[in-house]
């Protein structure tokens, strides 16, 4: 089955106020060519040991972000894997199934960590990770509640809207609330439903980890307004739209085996922190984004010299800022895979703390990135025409005289200025701004988990070996003081 034909499931998805086949509606024909796209690279000789690995079941190509690295070489792997996606969209895509299936391969792991919690834990995840490895399962995410009263704690929000368990049948259990952002929900098969929050003992019904099929009856996907447009005006927003929706859950019905963990907040919390530890998981993170700060440099780079600006000291000291974002999370990167380790599980995992350093820096080398494309294109992004110029036009010969750049034609500079402006002014680029700000969760609480895991005991080590030196210089001195008195005297 194609994979557009996976999607004509029943699901609900909703559009504009009304209900539509993502499979043939125009707002989703882009992005899904570009999924259908990269999938075929697992089928493609030439380019499917690169994306996958065969799998030990079925002995076709599978992605491998479920390729469990035993070594250096095999993390290497992975990261390849994950570049070639990345680099096919140029970043751009920031929640494609490698970021989901990395955490499904990371519970798959740990699995027996969580049998505490749910002592049907271990054979659910194995049987999901391989179904999802085999059947090329696209996997994404909700987390988050609803934004209702941030003024209010967990426990006090309003419990319609927060998704629960309301009973338990021989079948599973029926849920109903809200979920967001679920990133790509339109176009994936399941969700990861779990809680950032750190729930009370007195939110049972809360407390639950779900991997949930989006076809299941009741479940209604609501999608923000579409950014997809002609693939003339907008290269990007054309193909890359990945989607962002809400997930109403109307009393559906979550089979057992998709029930991960059930009503325990202590679960749930290890489940949620987990994810945010996944080295795997967040490995593929930043070898997006580094694809992505290579792609927003590669353009502001070829902008400036468009138009003669990178002659100026001042532009030049801008663009060698994006070289060194750049430099600095390869940096980061590289510095991860080489201090990797291997754990009790004989897992070869990349050091979580530079990829965590890495991330963190993301979320502010991106907007600082956007501020200096905007700075050297500036008012050229306001003269575009508002629909290309052909050779046929009646006005071609005047757009080529005065459209053309210091050191390319009218069309290629009006190319460059229309991708530029997708990343600072449309609404697919003021998206992906507020998008590489806070995906990784909120910045604080991101920031302060990165302070409570941090080795700390280097930095302590250091005081004390200057506090210790120096007390035995003030020792030593007023030995020394002494003896010349004593000879004095």
């Amino acid at each position: 089955m194609s994979f557009s034909g996976s999607l004509k499931d029943g699901r609900s998805v909703w559009l504009d106020g009304i209900k539509v086949d993502v499979t043939t509606h125009p707002a989703f024909a882009g992005t899904l060519e570009t999924i259908t796209y990269l999938l075929a690279l697992l089928d493609d000789e030439s380019n499917q040991s690169i994306a996958g690995f065969k799998s030990p079941k079925s002995n076709r190509f599978v992605h491998s972000a479920f390729y469990i690295p035993r070594s250096y070489e095999d993390l290497i792997k992975r990261k390849k894997a994950f570049a070639l996606w990345s680099n096919k969209t140029y970043g751009v895509m920031s929640r494609l199934s490698d970021y989901a299936n990395s955490l499904i391969t990371g519970y798959y792991l740990d699995r027996h960590q969580f049998a505490q919690y749910d002592a049907g834990f271990v054979e659910k995840i194995t049987k999901y990770y391989e179904l999802a490895r085999d059947e090329r399962r696209i996997v994404t995410t909700a987390i988050l509640d609803p934004q209702i009263d941030r003024s209010k704690p967990a426990e006090e929000q309003d419990e319609d809207a927060l998704l629960r368990i309301i009973r338990e049948t021989e079948e599973g259990v029926v849920v109903r609330g809200a979920k967001m952002i679920a990133t790509g929900a339109p176009y994936a098969h399941d969700v990861i439903v779990t809680s950032p929050q750190k729930l009370s003992p007195n939110q049972i019904a809360q407390a639950n980890m779900f991997i949930v099929p989006l076809s299941l009856p009741g479940i209604q996907i609501v999608c923000r307004e579409s950014f997809a447009s002609n693939k003339e005006h907008h290269k990007l927003s054309s193909r890359f739209d990945e989607m962002d929706a809400v997930l109403l859950f109307d009393d559906v019905l979550i089979p057992w085996d998709r029930v991960l963990i059930k009503g325990s907040p202590e679960g749930v919390l290890k489940a949620h922190r987990h994810q945010q530890l996944d080295a795997l998981a967040q490995h593929q993170t930043v070898v997006r984004l580094l694809s992505k700060l290579e792609f927003i440099a590669g353009v502001t780079t070829a902008i400036a010299q468009s138009i003669g600006a990178d002659y100026f000291l001042h532009v030049q000291e801008k663009i060698g800022e994006l070289y060194t974002q750049i430099d600095s999370i390869e940096a980061l990167l590289i510095s991860s895979e080489k201090e990797g380790h291997l754990n009790e599980q004989n897992v070869y995992l990349p050091n979580i703390t530079p990829l965590q350093t890495a991330r963190n820096l993301g979320t502010h080398f991106y907007g600082r990135a956007l501020d200096i494309l905007k700075q050297i294109g500036a008012g050229g992004f306001i003269q575009l025409s508002s629909t290309p110029i052909l050779e046929n036009h009646e006005l071609y010969p005047l757009f080529s005289k005065y459209y053309k750049g210091a050191k390319v034609d009218a069309r290629t500079k009006e190319n460059l200025f229309r991708v530029g402006w997708e990343l600072i002014g449309s609404q697919l680029g003021s998206r992906h701004d507020l998008y590489e700000r806070f995906y990784t969760g909120d910045p604080i609480r991101v920031y302060a988990l990165q302070y409570e895991t941090y080795d700390k005991s280097y930095l302590k080590n250091k005081l004390n070996h200057f506090l210790n030196n120096l007390i035995e210089r003030e020792v030593n001195e007023d030995e020394y003081a002494d003896s010349v008195f004593a000879e004095v005297e």
